[in-house]
């Protein structure tokens, strides 16, 4: 029996575990979209026109597949929120395919949906690892705790500390791991796109204390819980 999918755009989810670093061929930049053309390997096995492939941790669907490279289109939303917009041709990218249900989760779900774009204000050497000091705005520090996730560039991180007041939070990265991903060569001032934890954004929904009337809500509860389908 084949492997169930999850790889189509309405309900493509990754891991966060990078599977390759690929190389932006071209970047098309039209007034409200883009044209994007990759070059990989790993990505393409198995790959099919209409699959979901993250890019820096952005879901695109390939459009165009070719036995070293694959086509995407960029709507204007991700140009918007994402450091495509920053970068073009000859950049270093970070790659995965979405999972199937036979896929091992060995990173945390991640969704290729972009929050915002952070910015590496320091990078620290700190016995064989180095510690990367990301400023973030603060309207998005709320979703972030300490030794929870999250996916910088896609790739599925630790976090280390979290500053609300100061508006940052720290990662910590091993050698292989800064080889294996793009934030091990990014220096200070570079911009990562960020996703904060799906699970973290959902229960600050359902535990906000005021709702859009300004009636007091009573909080997270089992009952709240199966209404939203948790239970």
């Amino acid at each position: 029996m084949p492997a169930l999918s999850l790889r189509n755009k309405e309900t493509a989810i990754f891991t966060g575990l990078i599977a390759e670093k690929g190389k932006i061929i071209s970047l098309n930049k039209k007034k409200d979209s883009a044209v994007i053309v990759v070059a990989a390997k790993k990505v393409l096995d198995g790959a099919k026109i209409g699959d979901s492939i993250a890019v820096n941790g952005v879901c695109l669907t390939a459009t165009k597949l070719g036995s070293d490279y694959f086509e995407a289109d960029i709507m204007h939303e991700t140009l918007n929120r994402t450091v495509f917009r920053k970068i073009g041709p000859g950049s270093v990218v970070n790659l995965e395919k979405s999972v199937t249900l036979t896929t091992f989760l060995g990173g945390h779900l991640v969704t290729g949906d972009i929050d915002t774009v952070g910015t590496i204000s320091s990078i620290k050497q700190d016995g064989i690892a180095k510690i990367y000091k990301i400023s973030l705005d603060t309207e998005y520090m709320k979703f972030l705790v300490e030794k929870g996730r999250v996916a910088i560039d896609g790739a599925s991180l630790t976090v280390i500390d979290v500053n609300d007041s100061e508006g940052y939070f720290t990662v910590s990265l091993i050698p292989h791991t800064q080889a294996e991903i793009t934030l091990g060569a990014r220096v200070a001032g570079d911009q990562v796109n960020i996703e904060t934890d799906l699970i973290g954004k959902y229960v600050y929904k359902f535990t906000k204390s005021d709702n859009a009337s300004g009636e007091k809500k009573s909080g997270l509860t089992i009952s709240k819980l199966a209404e939203n389908g948790f239970l």
